[in-house]
């Protein structure tokens, strides 16, 4: 689904991403692993559109996407979460999700003059699909709760619920687990899996909870120094002497230490 072929992403001096090659498969759950620096987040922003690279190709389905903005790329169904929620705190958890569809009758001036009754029904389909994701997401109860007021776990969910209100393919998980606790993270691995056995999302996920990627990723790419240092099973990486060193520097005498630690 996703190829991208020789990505580099320099600032300055400084190679973030350097000549990364990969495959995300459509239908997959893939995990992206690293050590801190590596280059996950920027290789992220590049195919999302979030940074323009310096050389390279992305493809989607095979259609050159390489520097298309977000906005364009959202309405192809490539969407990315950050590892920092961003929500509308003032308003409430529906209200958060009815604002992601684009081009609704509301925004036009026009249209809030004589056109309020197809406002109206449009709003109301929005509120109905945002409780059905509420409810797939397990949070209905906190539908009229300001989102500013969920903990970091919950505003996790709604951002994943955003990418139900549209019709998402591909959805890249910057950090998912970060701040989250262990039963709210549980809840998020189910819909991620839901969403991709059920409506046939692709998912790329960066995440450092190893016990986490392990229960849902297959495969797992591993980078370094801003390219693709290994991929296959979580096993497989694990037990691979280049990512044990570019975890931890010393080989494998510390194996049993990678694994140990969920690096």
């Amino acid at each position: 689904m996703i190829e991208v072929h020789d990505l580099h992403r320099h600032f300055g001096g400084f190679r973030a991403v350097d000549g990364a090659t990969l495959k995300i498969k459509e239908g997959s759950i893939t995990g992206l692993i690293g050590p801190n620096g590596a280059g996950k987040t920027t290789l992220f922003n590049v195919i999302a559109g979030v940074l323009k690279p310096t050389s390279g190709r992305v493809t989607m389905a095979g259609r050159d996407i390489t520097g298309l903005p977000p906005h364009d790329l959202f309405h192809m169904g490539l969407l990315r979460t950050f590892q920092i929620a961003h929500e509308f705190s003032s308003m409430t958890v529906r209200e958060n999700l009815m604002m992601v569809p684009g081009e609704q009758a509301g925004e036009q001036l026009w249209n809030t003059w004589f056109k309020r009754r197809a406002i109206a029904e449009e709003e109301r389909r929005l509120a109905a699909r945002a409780d059905e994701v509420l409810d797939f997401l397990t949070i209905a109860h906190l539908a009229d709760e300001k989102a500013g007021n969920l903990s970091g776990g919950q505003k996790k969910l709604l951002e994943l619920g955003r990418t139900m209100m549209v019709d998402a393919k591909i959805v890249f998980l910057d950090e998912v687990g970060a701040g989250v606790n262990r039963t709210l993270l549980n809840t998020i691995g189910d819909a991620i899996l839901r969403l991709n056995k059920e409506r046939g999302y692709t998912f790329v996920v960066i995440e450092h909870d190893m016990d986490f990627i392990g229960r849902i990723c297959d495969p797992v790419i591993c980078m370094a120094e801003g390219h693709v240092l290994a991929e296959g099973s979580l096993d497989e990486i694990k037990a691979n002497e280049q990512v044990i060193e570019a975890y931890l520097g010393t080989g494998l005498k510390n194996k049993d230490q990678l694994a140990e630690t969920g690096a």
